[in-house]
């Protein structure tokens, strides 16, 4: 032994593909069958399982990606564990994360979907009613906390405002991506400020020309697929579109994809506001992203495909935008989060999705299940578990299934 220092590398838990895509696969299966709460809750989740637990990622690593997340639209939770699966192990580490991740909690709406077509007028059910009611407390409580985090100020909550009053008065995809295009126009002119000084290079496998092909791959779709929507009778490929553009123009969450999925699928008639409604109730009791509402929509579609064809058509249309964005923004992502404009950008955008989220609880979600004074008083009290007393949404719920049975048998209820 010399005696001198080893100066040699050593791995860290930070370097990209260390892994391989089983072990990936096997530790997000255990995070898709037991993270129940929402993308917050998800976050949560991955930071005790990859950071503390495993070490496969440091804190700042960490808080980058989750940064990262927040600035693409999309799933905010699925992004980040793409991305942990994209360093871990490479393309099918991403592929095996979003998979272990997505796939419980999809396979379980899809059999629900299967159930209400089977049972056909228990849609008219008290216990279903409950899940609709179930919704306006979710998206309430959603609606409240995003204003403290994203619309904290006067400005933005005058963002958020007039977001809401647009996409009110124009109740179609045009009206949400109209009030997210002015959102992050106000955001970059009205908005600036300084953008965290401190950044930390990000472990990937992906190179420049990848993530160019990823970026334009993303455009290309989202510009070819309405128009071949337009021109070609093919109505999966009408729903391909409409998932692939909600999953691309979605920001602040799952809760925020309601009123774009809403304005896609319930106008046309390919499903009615109930059946709907129910379905994303039902979405708060199981684990895993919200997102995954697609594979039970795709499940109870009226028009062919549906069943298990639908709710993979639009679970893949859904999500495909998530893979590109991540790959396409993972090699640029450093220079640009320095960038006072883009701060300022994200920030009028996050704002109006606020707006988007507070527009989509008056309709379709309360006008839809709040009809009776018992009805009320049902979505109050979950409203009261769920922000108050921190109630797991699964548990609530379920309350809110018993309560809305209870209700059908009472003239409160009527």
């Amino acid at each position: 032994m010399s005696g001198k220092p080893d100066l040699t590398p050593k791995p860290t838990a930070s370097a990209a593909s260390v892994g391989n895509a089983a072990e990936v696969f096997a530790a997000f299966l255990r995070l898709g069958l037991t993270s129940f709460g929402g993308p917050i809750a998800h976050l949560g989740y991955f930071h005790e399982e990859f950071v503390v637990r495993r070490r496969w990622l440091d804190e700042r690593i960490y808080a980058d990606l989750v940064a990262l997340s927040q600035f693409l639209p999309g799933p905010a939770s699925s992004e980040v564990g793409i991305a942990i699966g994209l360093s871990r192990a490479g393309y099918l580490g991403a592929l095996a994360a979003w998979a272990g991740f997505t796939l419980p909690s999809a396979a379980a709406l899809v059999l629900f979907g299967y159930g209400v077509g089977a049972l056909g007028g228990v849609l008219h059910s008290g216990w279903l009613h409950g899940l609709m009611v179930a919704a306006v407390a979710v998206v309430a409580q959603a609606v409240l906390s995003m204003m403290r985090s994203l619309a904290p100020d006067r400005e933005r909550a005058t963002l958020a405002v007039a977001a809401a009053i647009l996409a009110s008065a124009l109740p179609s995809s045009f009206g949400q991506i109209g009030a997210i295009v002015l959102g992050g126009i106000a955001g970059r002119i009205w908005l600036r400020g300084e953008p965290p000084d401190d950044h930390v290079g990000l472990p990937h496998p992906v190179s420049r020309g990848a993530a160019i092909a990823a970026i334009a791959a993303f455009f290309a779709l989202l510009i070819a697929l309405p128009l071949a929507s337009a021109a070609l009778p093919s109505h999966a490929l009408h729903l391909f579109d409409a998932f692939y553009r909600a999953g691309s123009l979605v920001f602040g969450g799952g809760h925020v994809v309601l009123p774009l999925l809403q304005a896609a699928v319930v106008p046309p008639g390919w499903i009615d506001n109930d059946t709907f409604l129910a379905g994303y109730g039902a979405t708060q009791a199981v684990p895993g992203p919200l997102f995954t509402f697609s594979a039970y929509l795709g499940t109870v579609m009226t028009p062919a495909p549906n069943g298990w064809s639908g709710a993979i058509l639009c679970l893949v249309g859904m999500f495909l935008p998530a893979f590109l964005l991540i790959i396409g923004a993972l090699p640029f992502w450093d220079a640009l989060r320095r960038k006072a404009w883009a701060q300022a950008t994200l920030r009028g955008v996050n704002a109006a999705v606020v707006g988007l989220l507070l527009a989509a609880l008056y309709h379709p979600v309360w006008t839809s299940a709040i009809t009776t004074t018992g009805d009320f008083l049902l979505g109050a009290a979950a409203f009261l578990l769920l922000f108050l007393w921190k109630t797991p949404p699964w548990l609530v719920v379920l309350f809110c299934a018993i309560g809305g049975e209870a209700l059908a048998l009472l003239p409160l209820g009527r």
